[in-house]
C-alpha cells in the first residue's frame, strides 16, 4: 500500500495515521490514549516500532501497555488517586501487585475510621 502511494506515504507517521484508522475497540483507545499523553511516543513516529506493538497486541490478544490501559480505565477511583503517586511496574503481576495492596490498604483505613 505505501509504496502504490509514494507521495501520499512519505512519512513513518503517515503509515502509522492510515493504519491507526483501522484501530478498533481497546487497540485505538491505546493509539488515542498515545496521542493525548505521550504525543513523543517512538510507537507513533516509527512504523516498525508502531507495527511491533500493535501486532503483539492482536497475537496475543493483549499486550503489557493495553492491558494495564484497560485495567487502569476499570479500577475505582480511590485506587486510581493513589496509583499516579506510585512509581510505575514494568510487568502486569507487579501492577495487579501494587492494585492489591493500595485496595487493601484503603479497606484497612476504611475500616478503621468507620468503625464505632
Amino acid at each position: 500500500m505505501f509504496q502504490a502511494k509514494p507521495l501520499t506515504f512519505q512519512l513513518e507517521s503517515s503509515h502509522i495515521a492510515f493504519a491507526a484508522s483501522y484501530l478498533q475497540g481497546i487497540a485505538f483507545d491505546y493509539y488515542t490514549v498515545l496521542l493525548q499523553f505521550d504525543p513523543n511516543s517512538p510507537v507513533l513516529s516509527n512504523w516498525q516500532v508502531f507495527a511491533q506493538e500493535f501486532s503483539e497486541a492482536y497475537k496475543i490478544g493483549w499486550n503489557y501497555n493495553t492491558l494495564q490501559f484497560a485495567l487502569r480505565c476499570a479500577l475505582p477511583q480511590h485506587i486510581k488517586d493513589v496509583l499516579h503517586l506510585a512509581p510505575k511496574q514494568s510487568s502486569y503481576d507487579g501492577y495487579k501487585a501494587l492494585i492489591t495492596q493500595i485496595d487493601q490498604q484503603y479497606s484497612k483505613d476504611r475500616s478503621k475510621y468507620s468503625a464505632p
